[in-house]
């Protein structure tokens, strides 16, 4: 289905892969929509509970395809899906589920979009991070909306501006790393967050995002009219009758 990414299913886990090593994960408008229709797809499939992102070959993305977006020709037009003037942050903003990045490469302008959109990234060791947008005269607008949702206003502002790597020691400090890459703590954190109650932490994604929109008085007359809604739903009573059976819960994802 896709030119520039694949996708699959296992379990309750929806992984999403970087497929253009060629150019380095690169991404042009096309596999932009296609990031967007398979994350859309990930949404809406009740089975999912936990989104995986990772990368083929030794860069995680090196950011936009600068020639495919001056120039349409460039790309490899997919048909089978929609294609639209779409950012990479507000298609990867949409997730209403927790989401682990697996970073072995190094992220390169752009490619921040996907990283800073996920729950979780766990990146190796030895690898940079970098926004060089401002030595080629051009500004990583859409990055700095993302990295002011984990930061201060000065740091964000001092990686746009400065344009120098910075380890994967200096992200996990800045919170864009979550931690090390090491296959046994993703295995447990993927066997936490699939066995927790998947609408529950649905709907706690979608209230995050309208806290922003709401004024601070009525914050919280709206997160009591959401639990309230919450407590009424399947799981939350299956998972009431299931502490007091001393069982696991059978979540319904309802």
């Amino acid at each position: 289905m896709y030119n520039f990414i694949k996708t699959k299913v296992e379990g309750h886990v929806f992984t999403l892969t970087l497929a253009r090593p060629e150019k380095r994960n690169a991404f042009t408008p096309t596999m932009v929509n296609e990031i967007e229709h398979a994350l859309n797809i990930a949404n809406n499939n009740k089975e999912v509970r936990l989104v995986m992102i990772d990368a083929e070959g030794p860069v995680f993305c090196a950011g936009m395809d600068l020639k495919a977006f001056q120039d349409p020709t460039a790309d490899k037009i997919n048909p089978a899906i929609e294609n639209k003037s779409v950012s990479l942050g507000e298609v990867m903003a949409q997730l209403n589920k927790p989401s682990i990045a697996v970073v072995g490469g190094n992220v390169i302008a752009g490619g921040f979009l996907i990283v800073l959109e996920c729950t979780y990234v766990f990146a190796k060791s030895d690898i940079k991070f970098s926004l060089p947008e401002v030595k080629i005269g051009i500004f990583p607008f859409q990055v700095l909306a993302s990295l002011l949702k984990i930061m201060p206003q000065n740091k964000a502002l001092d990686l746009c501006i400065n344009g120098e790597p910075i380890s994967t020691e200096k992200a996990k400090e800045l919170g864009i790393v979550y931690d090390y890459l090491e296959l046994d703590k993703i295995e447990n954190l993927k066997n936490s967050l699939v066995n927790n109650a998947p609408l529950a932490i649905s709907e706690g994604f979608k209230a995050l995002k309208r806290l922003k929109e709401i004024n601070e008085a009525e914050k919280f007359q709206f997160l009591l009219e959401t639990l309230n809604n919450l407590k009424d739903s399947a799981d939350a009573k299956e998972g009431i009758k299931a502490l007091f059976e001393k069982r696991p819960p059978v979540w319904r994802n309802e």
